[in-house]
């Protein structure tokens, strides 16, 4: 059996660092600019998984959905656009008509202010092309007051943006 030096080791690994699969993230803030969770985003088949924690919010269900832009501007957080939707589909995950790449269900955040949700973006994408996160405006990561209905356009009737990310490439 042949043996590598470390130095051969490591040039033939560099190939395959290279090929290492996307990944994002992004630091969730409120309209006071306090941070409040950590967001990550990584390919799977189909979209994109989304991990978050988050900590500092009102105890019960919020909507949460990636936005077409990458922009948070408090205290409202309407710089992020609408939701990141570049098939054109209605909104909401039990709409029998599709969802939009953003649609996300609800984040459920514990008596403590406290929340972890691992989810998948279906649709979305950290390539390039329909649906990516790195397309020409960016995109974010929005928390709303109120949980979202997953059938109501535009947004599922999830209220107000209470926190917001900018997703950036890692």
């Amino acid at each position: 059996m042949t043996r590598l030096s470390p130095l051969a080791a490591i040039l033939l690994a560099l190939p395959l660092a290279a090929r290492a699969a996307p990944s994002a993230q992004a630091v969730l803030q409120n309209s006071s600019g306090e941070e409040v969770g950590k967001a990550t985003f990584s390919a799977v088949a189909g979209g994109v998984r989304v991990r978050v924690s988050a900590h500092g919010l009102t105890p019960g269900r919020h909507g949460i959905h990636i936005h077409a832009v990458g922009r948070c501007d408090p205290p409202d957080f309407k710089t992020a656009g609408g939701h990141l939707n570049p098939a054109g589909k209605p909104h909401g995950l039990l709409n029998p008509a599709g969802h939009h790449a953003g649609d996300l269900p609800n984040l459920v955040v514990d008596k403590d202010g406290k929340a972890r949700a691992n989810f998948v973006a279906q649709g979305a994408t950290l390539g390039e092309g329909e649906g990516s996160l790195f397309g020409p405006d960016g995109s974010s990561l929005v928390i709303h007051a109120d949980p979202d209905d997953q059938k109501t356009d535009p947004s599922g009737n999830s209220g107000a943006r209470v926190a917001c990310g900018v997703i950036e490439k890692r």
